[in-house]
């Protein structure tokens, strides 16, 4: 059985992912998959004006279907798949 990924479905298992508005930035890192628990940690940037570091406004983990729908969410909102803003830490082990 060939199992691929479908045009307009999401991953078979969660993958690093970055959105933009043009001012904020979300970054959508896988936290945790394996059989039972599909996690994804999400963190919410400002960018910031002269090339300065973007400021942290909160970061949160959401199960995996959670993060899909907010992906969804802000695509409609019209934000836009963005090139990396930052170097995100080493992903932690738990």
């Amino acid at each position: 059985m060939n199992v691929t990924n479908r045009p307009g479905r999401p991953p078979l298992s969660p993958q690093e992912g970055w959105l933009s508005d043009g001012r904020q930035v979300l970054h959508f890192q896988p936290r945790r998959y394996d059989r039972w628990s599909q996690s994804l940690e999400v963190t919410f940037r400002e960018l910031m004006p002269g090339g300065e570091p973007p400021l942290l406004k909160h970061c949160r983990e959401l199960m995996r279907d959670e993060a899909i729908k907010l992906w969804a969410k802000k695509c409609r909102a019209g934000w836009q798949v963005c090139a990396p803003q930052w170097t995100p830490p080493p992903l932690r082990r738990d």
